[in-house]
C-alpha cells in the first residue's frame, strides 16, 4: 500500500480499536449498574394505594416480586443490546471518518514529499545535477532529508564534472605519444634508404598504432558515454544521420556496399557530438560486418514521444543467442574474433552507453537474410 493509504489504514484501525475500548467501557459499566440489587429489588414489604401492606412471604408479595424481576431482566437485556450495537455502529462510523480524515490528512503531511519527488524526478529526466530541492521548512526529518540530497546532488556533479576534465586530459595524453609514434615510423618508412624489411616492419607497427589508436578512442567514448549528458541542447537525429553517411561513402564504396538513405526529421535533445558518434559506430559496424555487394539501410524517423534510428544491413547469420552479448565490451561475432581491422569490439557497448546516457533504448534483432537490424530510440524534443 501507499504512505497515504497505510496512514489512513492506521488512523481507522486505531480509532476502531480505541471506539472498541469506549464502548467495552460502557458496556461494562452499565451492565454493573444494572445489576439487581436485594434491597432495592426485594423490599421488606411494599404499601399498595397507602391503605394496606404487603410483606414477604404473601403471595400477593410474591407476584409482584416475581413480575418486577421479569420486567428487570428484560430491560437489562435490551438496554446491554443497545448499547452493544448503537455501540458498535458508531465505533464503524468513525473509524470510516478516521479513514477519509487520515487519507486526507497524510496527503497534507506528504504534500512537501511529493514537492521533493517531483524534483528529483525532473532531475534524473532531465540529468540537470545543478537542480536543488532547498526545500525552506521547519527543521525537521524532512528538512535534514532534503539537505542530505541537495549535499549529494553537489558531490555527484562536482565528481562528474572531474571524470569530464581527467576524459579530457586523459583524451590528449593517450592520443599525443601514439600520433608521435605513427609519424616517426611514417616517416622512417619513407626515407630513400630504407630497405624492405625496415618498410615491412614499419607497415606492421602503424597497423598496431592505428588499432591502438581506435582502441583508445573507443574507451574515452565508452567512459565519455557512461556519463550522464548534462548539457543538453536541440538537434536534429537526421542532420546527424546525413553527416554520418557523408563521411562513410568512401569507405562503403571501397568495400562495395550500398547504402539506402531514408531519412526523416527526428527532432531530439542531448549532446550531438556523442549521438553522432553513436550513429558513425553503428554505420561503420553495418558496413564492415557485410559482404560485397551488399546493402546497409538507415532510417530515421519519429513515432509519438520518441525518435527512431534504425540501421539494417545484409552480411553473415547472427544466432539469436549472441544478440545480447554483441553489446559487451570487447565481444565479436563468432567469424570476427581474429578480425582486428574491423574494430576493436567497442562499437555496440558505445553504442548502448551513449543511447542510456540520453535517456533511450538499443534493440539488435537478427535478420532471416542474414546481417542484422539495430533500432535506437530517444526522447522527442519537447516543442
Amino acid at each position: 500500500m501507499s504512505m497515504r493509504m497505510r496512514f489512513a489504514v492506521a488512523s481507522a484501525v486505531v480509532t476502531a480499536v480505541v471506539g472498541t475500548l469506549v464502548v467495552a467501557g460502557v458496556y461494562l459499566t452499565v451492565r454493573h449498574s444494572l445489576q439487581y440489587r436485594s434491597g432495592l429489588i426485594t423490599p421488606r414489604y411494599i404499601t399498595v394505594q397507602k391503605q394496606w401492606g404487603i410483606g414477604r412471604g404473601d403471595m400477593y408479595y410474591e407476584v409482584a416480586r416475581e413480575r418486577v424481576m421479569q420486567v428487570r431482566a428484560v430491560y437489562e437485556r435490551d438496554t446491554l443490546a443497545n448499547v452493544r450495537t448503537i455501540g458498535a455502529l458508531a465505533v464503524l462510523a468513525a473509524a470510516g471518518l478516521a479513514f477519509g480524515a487520515g487519507r486526507r490528512a497524510a496527503g497534507w503531511v506528504l504534500r512537501p514529499l511529493s514537492d521533493v519527488t517531483e524534483t528529483t524526478r525532473r532531475v534524473a529526466q532531465n540529468h540537470d545535477l545543478t537542480e536543488r530541492i532547498a526545500y525552506d521548512g521547519p527543521h525537521d526529518e524532512l528538512k535534514e532529508l532534503t539537505d542530505s540530497y541537495d549535499t549529494m546532488l553537489g558531490r555527484l556533479a562536482r565528481s562528474f564534472d572531474g571524470q569530464r576534465r581527467f576524459v579530457a586530459n586523459a583524451s590528449h595524453e593517450l592520443r599525443t605519444p601514439l600520433t608521435i609514434n605513427r609519424t616517426l615510423v611514417d616517416v622512417a618508412v619513407r626515407r630513400p634508404d630504407a630497405t624492405d624489411d625496415v618498410k615491412r616492419l614499419g607497415e606492421s607497427l602503424l597497423l598496431v598504432n592505428a588499432r591502438h589508436e581506435r582502441l583508445i578512442d573507443g574507451l574515452l567514448a565508452l567512459a565519455e558515454g557512461e556519463q550522464a549528458v548534462l548539457d543538453r541542447r536541440p538537434f536534429d537525429l537526421m542532420d546527424v544521420a546525413e553527416h554520418v553517411l557523408d563521411l562513410a561513402a568512401d569507405e562503403a564504396a571501397e568495400r562495395e556496399v550500398t547504402i539506402h538513405r531514408l531519412l526523416d526529421t527526428g527532432p531530439t535533445t542531448g549532446e550531438a557530438v556523442l549521438v553522432e558518434r553513436l550513429v558513425q559506430n553503428l554505420v561503420e559496424n553495418a558496413i564492415r560486418h557485410n559482404h560485397p555487394k551488399g546493402e546497409v539501410w538507415v532510417t530515421t524517423r519519429q513515432r509519438a514521444e520518441r525518435v527512431e534510428l534504425v540501421v539494417a544491413n545484409t552480411g553473415l547469420q547472427v544466432p539469436p543467442y549472441e544478440i545480447e552479448t554483441i553489446f559487451e565490451p570487447f565481444r565479436r561475432l563468432h567469424g570476427d574474433r581474429l578480425r582486428s581491422d574491423r574494430g576493436s569490439g567497442l562499437g555496440l557497448s558505445i553504442v548502448r552507453v551513449i543511447t542510456e546516457a540520453h535517456g533511450g533504448t538499443v534493440v539488435a534483432r537478427p535478420r532471416e537474410e542474414g546481417g542484422l537490424t539495430i533500432t535506437v530510440e530517444l526522447p522527442a524534443a519537447v516543442p
